[in-house]
């Protein structure tokens, strides 16, 4: 998995309750991780390889995204 899409997942497993997922890959367009057409692009590959289900992450997604955030963690 590349580093966008495991960034993306962190970002959606930290995200807001109120905020849907085209934000958080808003966000991070903002931040200048990926544009927002990459960002759509990875999000449709996320939930086609399972890890995501309508504006959550499943139970593979939240493991994935704990996996990413103790990798990021300095």
């Amino acid at each position: 998995m590349e580093i966008e899409s495991r960034v993306l997942l962190l970002a959606i497993y930290k995200k807001k309750e109120e905020e849907t997922l085209l934000e958080v890959v808003q966000i991070l367009e903002n931040a200048g991780v990926f544009s927002f057409k990459e960002g759509k692009k990875l999000l449709k590959g996320l939930k086609n390889e399972g890890f995501v289900d309508g504006e959550n992450l499943t139970f593979t997604g939240i493991e994935k995204a704990k996996d990413a955030e103790l990798e990021f963690k300095i």
